[in-house]
């Protein structure tokens, strides 16, 4: 299996563009560019901001080695480094409860996160849903401070006294409200409510990154200060909205879990049963089609077509394809599957294509504004596919190919949810719509990423060739929301 690394080898970089009037884009989660009120700044020249250069000034002529490699780590782009630590704690987590002694399944509890089994367990629909609030909070965070950029025009440090220097590329973007101070900060709240367990940590990495933000001769201490108000009340709006979006009801217990497969039974005639041994008795999060959707009016207008009848001739047609990966699958097949398979202790699907997001906004130098465009967008489309896909899975409730097919060994092990449709396909067809629109250059690659995500599925036998390809599509329709929604949010065209 290839290394899938969540860290991303770049240092800071000269933005391919400012995008100085970013602080007029749509907002998300804010009414307006003002929800969050900061004062004006101390004006060029004042004993204030004289005084605060000075300070700074100490500070680097101070600083540890230690605070010095945190400069290099963090770079001007901040939210790399924090998509990367969600990944990271989205694999630490990523892990199923062990079953009890009677062979019952213990269910973390997030009133209680430190008592076994830990909260979260970030499978792929909790990992979809703390990227888009971690991306969309950035988003709103950062527009705002653009806004406050230009209104107020306070210059760098290291442009105001020539014996400051950046530790970046001189971009000459203007610092107050530091930017870098809102990622800090809504990154730290809202991945503290995700992962609670990391708080400590989390609050460590955010002093340590705004630490750096002065040490790196871009800001002084009240750009800092207006940032960390702007990132605190942007969190707190992106965590009100987690508390009511229906996540909390996504697991559900046995008796509500029988019922929906008893109705997919009376519907059509066929159910999901779980083959793992020991069985555990209710499936991954039922409920999660039911939480509230970003972009898309509602579930029911995005849910695919049947799936064929077991038995039926596109049916078999699939198991004959099946059956013959499962003889003998080439190598390039077994590659992608491998790689594909995103499994425990992974940062899973979701966590693919923000990787392929970040190397992507790198190569094209994004400035932090609109690499949280990028982000926002991709991850609202991921989560909605997911709650798409999800709602799928459980209203036709169809079964995987190793309940179909007598004695049928898959090489990827066995999902805990029913098979159609495939999250990988539509999570991915999402991800590479949304990328395929910022990035043109690059949407063949995106496309053909996504049908290999798809298709690993069929290649490991847990998918039928209809799951994957019906769950592209779906994940596209999904995606053309959240695309129209980008087209007109304001931004200029990349």
């Amino acid at each position: 299996m290839e290394e899938l690394p969540t860290e991303l080898a770049y240092t800071g970089y000269e933005f391919a563009k400012l995008d100085e009037d970013a602080g007029e884009w749509n907002l998300i989660l804010f009414a307006n560019n003002e929800e969050v009120v900061i004062s004006q700044p101390s004006a060029v020249g004042s004993p204030s901001l004289n005084q605060e250069l000075k300070n700074a000034k100490a500070k680097i002529a101070g600083a540890t080695a230690a605070q010095k490699e945190a400069v290099n780590y963090w770079t001007n782009n901040p939210l790399i480094r924090w998509n990367e630590i969600a990944l990271e704690l989205s694999t630490k987590y990523n892990l199923i409860p062990a079953p009890n002694a009677d062979g019952t399944y213990p269910s973390p509890d997030p009133t209680k996160p430190d008592q076994y089994p830990l909260f979260p367990y970030s499978h792929p629909p909790y990992t979809s849903r703390m990227l888009a609030y971690l991306s969309v909070a950035q988003y709103d965070g950062l527009i705002t401070a653009w806004h406050y950029k230009k209104k107020y025009g306070r210059p760098a440090p290291y442009e105001l006294d020539p014996t400051i220097n950046s530790a970046y590329e001189a971009n000459g973007l203007n610092s107050y409200p530091s930017d870098g101070a809102v990622v800090a900060i809504s990154s730290r709240d809202i991945l503290t409510l995700m992962f609670p367990l990391e708080k400590e940590f989390l609050a460590k990495m955010a002093v340590e990154h705004l630490e750096s933000l002065i040490i790196a001769g871009i800001n002084v201490s009240s750009d800092v200060e207006a940032g960390k108000l702007i990132g605190t009340q942007v969190a707190k709006k992106a965590l009100a909205r987690a508390a009511t979006d229906g996540m909390k009801n996504a697991q559900t217990n046995k008796v509500k879990s029988d019922s929906i497969k008893n109705a997919a039974m009376e519907r059509f005639g066929w159910s999901w049963e779980n083959q793992e041994n020991p069985q555990r008795p209710v499936g991954l999060t039922p409920l999660f089609g039911k939480v509230k959707m970003w972009n898309v009016p509602s579930v029911e207008e995005v849910r695919p077509i049947a799936p064929p009848a077991p038995g039926s001739e596109q049916f078999n047609v699939n198991v004959k394809e099946l059956k013959q990966y499962a003889n003998k699958i080439p190598i390039e097949q077994r590659r992608i599957a491998n790689f594909w398979n995103d499994g425990l202790n992974t940062y899973s699907p979701p966590g693919h294509w923000n990787r392929f997001a970040k190397e992507t906004v790198v190569k094209n130098r994004l400035s932090p504004v609109r690499t949280a465009r990028v982000f926002a967008y991709m991850n609202m489309a991921i989560v909605d596919a997911g709650i798409s896909c999800w709602d799928a899975k459980y209203y036709y409730h169809y079964p995987r190919p190793i309940q179909t097919i007598p004695g049928f060994k898959t090489i990827l092990g066995t999902p805990n949810h029913p098979a159609y449709t495939s999250g990988h396909s539509t999570f991915s067809a999402a991800a590479a719509e949304v990328l395929s629109h910022f990035f043109p250059a690059e949407a063949s690659q995106f496309k053909k990423r996504a049908e290999e995500a798809a298709m690993s599925r069929v290649y490991g036998g847990i998918h039928y060739r209809f799951d994957a390809e019906i769950g592209l599509s779906q994940g596209k329709k999904v995606a053309t929301y959240t695309v129209n929604r980008a087209i007109l949010d304001g931004a200029e065209t990349f």
